[in-house]
């Protein structure tokens, strides 16, 4: 066998494979354009979310603008075109100020500019720290790159400031386990998320370590479950600061539902601890820096409210005071005393104010007064990482002064991006095959006949040409031109009859 017979032979697939292959290409394409069908300019729109963006070198070589799917094809074709995959809060530049005289066959009418977008060294071809192309031309095989989260950018492996790409979450045979990538620029940006359980963290090789968190009021939980002392500390490594000293902290037992615990107090005077554990049946309930004495009864202070959550935080119960009467709330909302001192003489709705309250901070921790710990390094994040963050008014003033808030958007991340893409691919194949078979049925009797005959015919010859093939050869291009110029001229013979 001579070399080019050993090099087809070496590139032959499996009809089966050719097929799952164009699936899968078909299928890549739909993730990355989101099911966008490439039709309409998405300009009217606005800013999107996320959507597939691209740079055209030839009418902006600064790489300073844009554009959507269907003007990289209507209006950019056989320019140099970028492919950028895809882009947040993104509006198409196409044929606005920056391209000049060149206007936008689709939508021609569009502000001068788009001043929300923003730009990196991507709309210009480059990457990673390293600032080359990609694909890159001085390489003979084109590597893998990761895109953060954050700043979107793309980085090889080798530049990610790691050790080694062992330390790149991975199942055995390669595939990644985390759900998003942040690289260590940014990750001193996010440093507070070191302060979270480790459950958001991706590991390799591992159990699934994926996010869970709690109906009620989005409690963080890990899965797998690690040390209480874990869980108020974070993260306890080089690279994450300590929170809560474990010392300070005693262990409640968990709870259908929710969990108990006494954080930074002291129980005295005989208090039965079995009084503590009770807890909510669907909440939490929490003595957070507060002191009970002279035997005070906590199955009063801990006494369920349908779908809530009982809280005494941060202040002094004494002389045995019924807390069923400070705690009294709406069935669908939670009770806290948050920084108050109860008596006997107070108003249980001076208390309990459910209209108004805030919600607590997930971390326990001053935001403001916590500082990165240097150096940082890339995170890698479990699946459903971002349900785990905090809500809290502190918390949220943080994401927006930090320009982060988007990573408690649902929608902004790539996996519900995909779904979404999915869903639009499945309607359209079910659409597609639904107008085939109305158009089918629309068709008169001779039509049908003769389609149906042509279907048959690609059949009868089809399997013949299999029955005959040498199995031990692989299928060529001239084989398969020459199956279709039998069924022709087999239709010939059979008209002429």
């Amino acid at each position: 066998m001579d070399a080019a017979s050993e090099e087809e032979a070496e590139q032959a697939v499996t009809l089966n494979e050719y097929l799952d292959e164009v699936e899968e290409c078909e299928l890549e394409a739909d993730l990355v354009l989101g099911g966008d069908d490439g039709k309409e300019c998405t300009y009217s729109k606005g800013y999107l979310k996320r959507q597939a963006i691209f740079s055209c070198l030839t009418c902006t070589p600064d790489g300073n603008a844009g554009v959507c799917t269907a003007c990289s094809l209507s209006c950019h074709d056989g320019h140099q075109i970028v492919e950028l995959w895809t882009k947040r809060n993104f509006r198409c530049d196409c044929g606005n100020s920056k391209f000049g005289e060149f206007y936008c066959k689709i939508l021609p009418n569009k502000d001068v500019e788009n001043t929300e977008n923003s730009y990196n060294h991507n709309f210009k071809g480059s990457y990673c720290t390293c600032g080359r192309p990609y694909p890159d031309p001085d390489v003979e095989e084109q590597v893998e790159m990761l895109q953060c989260c954050l700043c979107e950018d793309w980085f090889h492996e080798e530049h990610l400031g790691l050790e080694s790409s062992d330390e790149i979450p991975r199942d055995e045979e390669g595939e990644p386990l985390y759900e998003d990538f942040i690289c260590k620029p940014c990750s001193e940006v996010c440093f507070i998320l070191n302060l979270y359980p480790k459950s958001i963290w991706a590991v390799g090789k591992q159990l699934d370590a994926t996010v869970k968190v709690s109906k009620d009021k989005g409690v963080l939980e890990d899965k797998p479950s690690t040390s209480k002392s874990e869980e108020l500390m974070g993260d306890t490594s080089n690279n994450s600061p300590k929170v809560v000293d474990a010392k300070d902290t005693v262990d409640i037992e968990s709870v259908s539902g929710g969990k108990s615990m006494l954080q930074v107090g002291n129980c005295d005077d005989s208090l039965d601890l079995n009084q503590c554990r009770e807890s909510t049946s669907n909440g939490k309930s929490l003595l957070q820096g507060g002191d009970c004495n002279d035997g005070l009864d906590l199955n009063r202070c801990t006494e369920n409210i349908s779908g809530a959550k009982n809280m005494v935080q941060g202040g002094h119960v004494n002389g045995g005071s019924d807390l069923n009467r400070r705690t009294e709330s709406l069935s669908d909302g939670t009770s806290m005393l948050h920084g108050e001192q109860c008596v006997d003489s107070l108003d249980p709705n001076q208390c309990a104010e459910s209209s108004d309250m805030k919600v607590d901070c997930l971390l326990g921790v001053d935001i403001a007064a916590v500082s990165p710990i240097l150096p940082s390094k890339a995170m890698f994040l479990s699946k459903n990482w971002r349900d785990a963050l905090c809500k809290c008014n502190k918390c949220m003033e943080f994401y927006h002064q930090k320009r982060i808030a988007f990573l408690i958007d649902k929608e902004d991340s790539i996996a519900e991006y995909e779904r979404v893409a999915k869903q639009k691919r499945e309607a359209n194949i079910e659409q597609q095959h639904g107008e085939e078979l109305s158009l089918f049925n629309n068709l008169g009797h001779v039509e049908k006949v003769e389609i149906l005959k042509g279907i048959q015919e690609m059949k009868d010859g089809f399997r013949s040409f299999l029955e005959s093939a040498d199995t031990s050869k692989p299928i060529t291009a001239a084989d398969v031109h020459q199956l279709f110029d039998n069924i022709k001229k087999k239709r010939r013979r059979d008209d002429v009859k």
